[in-house]
């Protein structure tokens, strides 16, 4: 019998079935067990790969997406980036309405996958003409044979994760999960785990993380939309000034809302003691954590998944980058390891 080449027909069969990782380090102290779901290891380096080919996937079986079609998408960086991966792949066009509080790196890495970008100011309404989601919305309007993916407003997005990613958590602990914390956004990954979870254990806690800033928290918890949350934070991907209907509240047990700062600072804290290089988003995760755990959520019999949803090589300019740091006021000069100053030898 001849030896097979055991390849891989493109990155797209490597979307999905991310490991999930005990964390040690940054848990001590925290009553539990902590495990981290770390979506960097999917070949877009986040959790927006699942989404972006279950929606694809199923625009080509239903005949939506022809031949030769662009894609359109309002998004923070990692669903765009996902989506022209995919694109690559499958022959289509991509088109991406950014958010201007995405990091450089994350809009350079559109335009290096080969999308045309639209950078949008995030200071403004979400009905303002100029916001990510009506520039979106215009640009499909205007370019045949286009469909827009709209994830915020879009079911799938709930399905994908409910499919894959809550599917693969309660596989990969035996069942033994008790608690999900996951940052919520447009809400299809804690809403979609959170669903799938629900129905194997109704007592598992699906925990959300909101940004202060956002309307999400309080949404939740009085139905109430006020426009009053809103204002300008740092964080990519987190919270949202309106209410999207692929967040499922009625699955979502709590939220708690972090700062921009110790978002930054925990996602630093993780990279230097876990040696996971994560993003953002993935210290924001972890700073709910801790803030659930003094307020009493878990026991010494809690078994806690964390979803790091994204990659540190995100935030190069932003997060470690010791001069963005100062200049928002995260990081004091005293506070910087000079003995991981660069030296250059000449």
């Amino acid at each position: 019998m001849k030896n097979e080449i055991k390849a891989h027909n493109s990155v797209l069969e490597l979307v999905g079935n991310t490991p999930i990782i005990k964390l040690n380090k940054i848990a001590v102290g925290l009553t539990g067990n902590f495990y981290a779901k770390v979506e960097a290891f999917n070949p877009g380096h986040s959790a927006k790969d699942r989404i972006a080919l279950h929606i694809i996937n199923s625009a080509e079986e239903k005949g939506i997406l022809k031949p030769g079609a662009t894609i359109v998408e309002t998004t923070s960086g990692n669903t765009g980036f996902s989506l022209a991966m995919i694109s690559i792949i499958k022959g289509y066009k991509c088109i991406l309405a950014v958010s201007d509080k995405s990091s450089p790196d994350k809009i350079d890495m559109l335009k290096s996958m080969g999308a045309k970008v639209y950078v949008c100011p995030a200071s403004v309404a979400a009905d303002d003409p100029r916001s990510y989601y009506e520039v979106a919305k215009r640009v499909h309007e205007e370019t045949p044979n286009s469909i827009y993916i709209n994830q915020y407003f879009n079911a799938l997005n709930i399905d994908a994760h409910y499919c894959s990613t809550g599917k693969e958590i309660w596989e990969q602990t035996n069942g033994l999960v008790t608690h999900v914390v996951v940052c919520s956004g447009t809400g299809g990954t804690i809403s979609g785990i959170g669903k799938y979870l629900k129905e194997k254990n109704p007592a598992i806690k699906i925990l959300g993380v909101d940004a202060y800033g956002s309307v999400l928290k309080k949404y939740h918890e009085t139905k109430e939309f006020d426009e009053k949350e809103i204002y300008s934070y740092k964080i990519e991907g987190l919270g949202k000034n309106l209410i999207p209907t692929a967040t499922d509240f009625d699955i979502i047990d709590q939220y708690v809302k972090v700062t921009d700062k110790e978002s930054a600072i925990m996602a630093r804290e993780i990279s230097r003691t876990e040696g996971l290089f994560v993003g953002y988003t993935s210290g924001a995760a972890f700073q709910a954590v801790k803030q659930y755990a003094e307020m009493g959520a878990f026991d010494a019999n809690s078994n806690v998944v964390v979803v790091f949803p994204d990659h540190g090589s995100r935030y190069m300019s932003k997060i470690y980058s010791d001069e963005w740091m100062q200049e928002q006021g995260f990081l004091d000069s005293e506070n910087i390891d000079e003995s991981l100053k660069i030296e250059i030898i000449k």
